[in-house]
């Protein structure tokens, strides 16, 4: 293990072992959870799931990742997608692209549309872009942030 790098929080941990079982299987090569974890163990250098975990800790996550889901609103539209880039700016902006699941219409009239499909923003620690709409609505709201798959 690097240990400049942290380790994320279990939770963070469990949700990679999920995402890696789920490739797995879509790949044709079933595993197991309890494989699954004990992989990720040895992902982070670890000899075991126990040892990784005992590690971990609790803590929350402090900042967005490259894979992370998320939802929200942009420009007052309900979106779900994942977050494709994160990179932490200085006073605790972040610059992210989002990637929607479906793409988001951000004209309201009825006369013609324009679809988004993904977006670069800058957000707060709380998730918020610093800019507004015309009614002083962040353009960038993200629910639940630091909820993972």
């Amino acid at each position: 293990m690097n240990v400049d790098t942290p380790l994320p929080s279990r939770d963070a941990l469990k949700a990679q072992a999920r995402r890696l079982r789920a490739r797995l299987i879509e790949a044709g090569q079933p595993m197991s959870h309890s494989m699954a974890l004990e992989a990720v163990a040895h992902q982070w250098g670890m000899r075991d799931w126990n040892t990784l975990c005992a590690l971990a800790g609790d803590a929350p996550r402090t900042a967005w990742q490259i894979g992370q889901r998320v939802s929200g609103r942009y420009l007052g539209r309900r979106f779900q997608g994942v977050v494709k880039a994160a990179n932490q700016r200085a006073q605790g902006f972040w610059r992210m692209t989002i990637r929607f699941d479906q793409p988001v219409d951000v004209v309201r009239s009825e006369q013609f549309s324009c679809l988004r499909r993904q977006i670069n923003c800058s957000l707060d620690a709380r998730g918020r872009s610093p800019q507004k709409t015309s009614d002083g609505v962040p353009q960038v709201i993200l629910n639940d942030h630091w909820s993972r798959p």
